[in-house]
This record gives structure tokens, sequence and C-alpha cells, in this order.
């Protein structure tokens, strides 16, 4: 992830916001996408656990969604460009300029009032989940963790230009700087340097740690013992070209249905992240 996009985040983090929709009624239609029978989903690539080499959380949920609307699922994996309104420009409302795209939605978009106001060309709706950053450790070589110093000299694993890093690395003015081993490309990564025992502490997104460490007595995943990061988290949703007013309320529609059924939970449990209703 580059600077712009971790900004986002870091602003997402601060609150939770419901659906925006606004802009020209333009883009393809529900009705055009049930004729043509599929639903083209934009996701990004390489982001575990919501999507690696065609599975993921975001692959069963667009599989999910593809189903409320009757059709079948393309999926058109991406790589994120240089920030997140250029994916949303990309994939969502105009279309890259080498002829990719757009998706009819995108996966994993901020539910974030200053990103909704930045690109009135889409609606950020839907929000199916709750980031976090956490700290995951070694239960035997860190009993406890109420406050960073009690890491003492112990080494902690945190992927590299992240929010999760950011916190880190200036906490308690930098006093941990040193025992940062930063050279790992997301959390996944980290929790699996844990388990090897190289580290005494893995931090990173909850989901990331979560799906390597969950349900290992050995393991104990909390929040990131910071009182400047909110702890309430990010929620993360769906976005779609402005002015398809219909096609949005299937899809808010489809996952409310989702997840009140429970079938958001277990779906999620699946990929052993847990979730709450966002």
């Amino acid at each position: 992830m580059n600077a712009q996009r971790r900004a986002w985040l870091a602003r997402a983090a601060s609150a939770a916001l419901l659906a925006h929709f606004a802009g020209p009624a333009e883009a393809t239609s529900l009705s055009k996408i049930r004729e043509r029978g599929t639903l083209r989903v934009g996701i990004y690539q390489d982001m575990p656990p919501f999507h690696v080499a065609g599975l993921g959380v975001d692959v069963d949920l667009a599989q999910a969604l593809a189903q409320a609307l009757g059709v079948k699922l393309s999926l058109l994996p991406f790589n994120a460009d240089e920030n997140m309104l250029d994916d949303l420009r990309n994939m969502v409302w105009k279309g890259h300029y080498l002829g990719y795209g757009p998706a009819d939605v995108l996966m994993h978009v901020p539910v974030d009032r200053p990103l909704m106001d930045a690109c009135p060309q889409v609606q950020i709706l839907a929000p199916y989940y709750r980031e976090r950053v956490m700290i995951a450790r070694d239960v035997h070589k860190l009993p406890r963790l109420e406050q960073l110093s009690q890491i003492g000299t112990q080494t902690i694993a945190v992927p590299g230009q992240t929010l999760a890093g950011w916190l880190l690395l200036g906490a308690d003015q930098g006093a941990y700087r040193q025992q940062l081993s930063t050279q790992w490309p997301d959390g996944c990564a980290c929790a699996q340097a844990l388990q090897r025992g190289e580290v005494a502490a893995a931090a990173g997104l909850a989901s990331e740690l979560q799906s390597i460490l969950r349900d290992q007595p050995q393991y104990a995943i909390e929040a990131l013992p910071l009182p400047r990061l909110p702890r309430e988290g990010w929620a993360i949703g769906l976005a779609v070209k402005a002015g398809e007013t219909e096609l949005a309320r299937t899809l808010q529609e489809a996952v409310s249905t989702l997840s009140q059924t429970g079938s958001l939970r277990t779906l999620f449990e699946a990929h052993k992240v847990g979730w709450t209703p966002v």
C-alpha cells in the first residue's frame, strides 16, 4: 500500500459512516448486469486474507453478491494504483486507460467521509467488515502487554510502510525503532514469523493476524496498546458508480441479508477471521 491509500485508511479509522448516494446516472445498470448474466467485481490482488490467487474473504463475498443478483461472478483482479482515488477511477467510474475495467462494483473500499467527498463520481456503501490494527504475542515470551514498554528488548514483526508500522515507529518517542523487524509484506507474514519463533510479537491488521493465529492458545491477539489509536477501527464496504441507485440499493440489501442471517459471519469464520456487525 502507498502513502495516500494508507492516509485514507488512517482517516477511516476514526469513524464508521453509512452509504452515500450521489452523482449522475450513467454506468452499467442492474438490468444490464442481469441481461449480461455476470456481475463484474473489482478485487485487489495479493491482499490476504481477502484475496490471494482467486481465494479469500472478498472472493467468497463477491460470489454471494452475484448469487443474490441471480447472475454469475466475473472477477477483475487488479494491482493497487498510486492512491485510492486512482483505484476508484480505474475500477469504478471510468476504467483504466489501458482498457481494463471498470467493474460493476469494487470490493474493500474504506467507508470514509473524506474519501466520499473527494470522489463524487462514486457511491460508497454496504460496510461489511470493521478492520483494526492489532498486535499478536507469544504468551510464553510476553505474558502481558498492557503497555508497549512490557516488550522490553524483544523483537516485533511489523509490515513496513503500513499504519501499524507508522504507529510503532512513533510510539513512545521512537523507543522501539531498533526492535522492529519491518521487511514483511503484510501482517500475515508477520504472524508466520511469530509462529516460527523469530519474533516475540507481530503487529498488523486484525484480519491478517487472525487468519494465521486464531484459536491457537500459544498466541494472544489484542488491540495495539496505544492511546491515540481508535479502538473501534474503520469500516470497509463496496463502491459503485454514482447514480447507480438501484444497483447500490440491491447490493446494500444483499449485504444486510447476509449479515442478518449469519451468513456473513460464517463467511469470515471460514477464513478464521472474527466478524461483528458493522
